[in-house]
């Protein structure tokens, strides 16, 4: 996986004051106001906690926020190179996200795009989590293509309260502390204005509203684990490890959350006799000396089943035989093959009996290989053709001869 980067797991030094915030962003203290961006952009989209897996994402990303919050204004990156953090404490640097922007969701938009952020909004429920299927299919059925039917655990909407929460006959109230918004705004006076940090609501955590009743069923989440039934249609030409996205088939999500999805692994048994490389498909074919010198039929397993191939007379080991059409399915060509490969091995015999010995040296003479046929003697037989003795009588009967 060229390949997918692996970030490393990060651990927040004990004492941040021992940073530089050049050295946080990875550019030189001369970097252009465009260089800044790229370099926050970049490192944003690696730690963003709605996007980074890792545990430490929150704490990298502030960092990199208070950073960049200092060196992108002119006059506090000069109070930051005239005097370090000391000409910054408390002008709001590592106080909160940029001023205006409602939390890391907000900031992440303003950069890379309304949706660029895969979590939620504070004020909405978030969504619920992807779940993974692992299914197992035979090299027929990832062939032609097969519907299985799954079955599985997952959190699904509480049919009681209909995923809100609320006991039947009641609903959720706006929080009055945030008023449905879901976040509170601390501003504090500073040497350079007014700084806005948003915080998400304590009081109904960051969901803007409040269950006073909770549903009996599920106690106020909004889900239920419930064993689920699936039909899953898997294409022909689907390979080892692809994965069948089902969305909105994943956990649902609480308090009436969208759900996630369901993502479906595919593992394919190997077949026998074929050897398969993406759409193309491979036999190796055994023939004898006579069959590759005469020429032959031979059937080869395919697909569709057996088909005969022609052997030519004269065949070399390692020729190969295409038979267009006969391999794997293109997922997305409609209607296109990819090909079977037969590659010919000439198999050449260990042992020959009398017969076979003399009607090779008779061969060997006549294409000219040798003047004449010329017996290898075997040491383990006399001239005439009995078996020697093994005894040690025998043996020094033969060195005194």
């Amino acid at each position: 996986m060229d390949g997918p980067t692996q970030s490393l797991p990060y651990t927040r030094p004990v004492s941040a004051t021992q940073r530089d915030y050049y050295e946080i962003l990875g550019v030189a203290r001369g970097a252009s106001d465009e260089e800044l961006k790229k370099a926050f952009r970049r490192l944003a989209q690696q730690w963003h906690p709605d996007v980074s897996t890792e545990a430490a994402a929150d704490e990298r990303f502030k960092e990199i926020n208070e950073a960049y919050q200092v060196l992108s204004d002119p006059q506090r990156r000069q109070a930051y190179d005239l005097f370090g953090r000391a000409g910054v404490e408390g002008s709001g640097a590592g106080s909160g996200p940029f001023p205006g922007f409602q939390g890391f969701g907000d900031l992440f938009d303003a950069f890379f795009g309304a949706g660029g952020a895969t979590g939620t909004r504070r004020g909405r429920p978030p969504a619920g989590a992807d779940l993974r299927y692992d299914i197992r299919l035979t090299f027929d059925e990832a062939i032609k293509g097969v519907e299985k039917e799954i079955e599985f655990s997952a959190l699904v909407k509480c049919e009681t309260c209909g995923g809100n929460g609320s006991e039947p006959g009641t609903q959720p109230t706006t929080c009055p502390q945030c008023q449905g918004t879901g976040e509170l705004r601390q501003v504090r006076s500073t040497l350079l204005g007014q700084m806005v940090n948003v915080v998400p609501c304590g009081r109904c955590r960051g969901m803007g509203r409040i269950i006073e009743t909770p549903c009996k069923t599920c106690r106020g989440e909004g889900r239920v684990e419930r064993r689920r039934k699936l039909r899953v249609a898997v294409p022909a030409g689907i390979d080892e490890g692809h994965q069948i996205r089902l969305s909105g088939e994943g956990e649902a999500g609480p308090r009436g959350g969208p759900p996630g999805n369901l993502y479906v692994v595919t593992h394919v048994e190997a077949h026998p006799q074929l050897r398969r490389q993406e759409t193309e498909l491979y036999h190796d074919l055994t023939v004898s000396i006579s069959q590759a010198a005469l020429g032959a039929r031979m059937a080869v397993p395919t697909p569709d089943g057996p088909e005969f191939v022609d052997i030519r007379p004269g065949t070399q080991p390692g020729t190969e035989i295409r038979l267009r059409g006969k391999g794997v399915p293109h997922l997305r060509r409609a209607g296109n093959r990819g090909d079977l490969h037969v590659m010919v091995d000439v198999k050449v015999p260990s042992r020959l009996s009398a017969r076979q010995r003399e009607l090779l040296e008779a061969f060997a003479v006549e294409s000219g290989e040798v003047g004449e046929a010329v017996a290898v003697p075997d040491p383990k037989r006399e001239p005439g053709g009995r078996r020697r003795r093994g005894g040690i009588r025998d043996r020094l009967k033969d060195a005194i001869t």
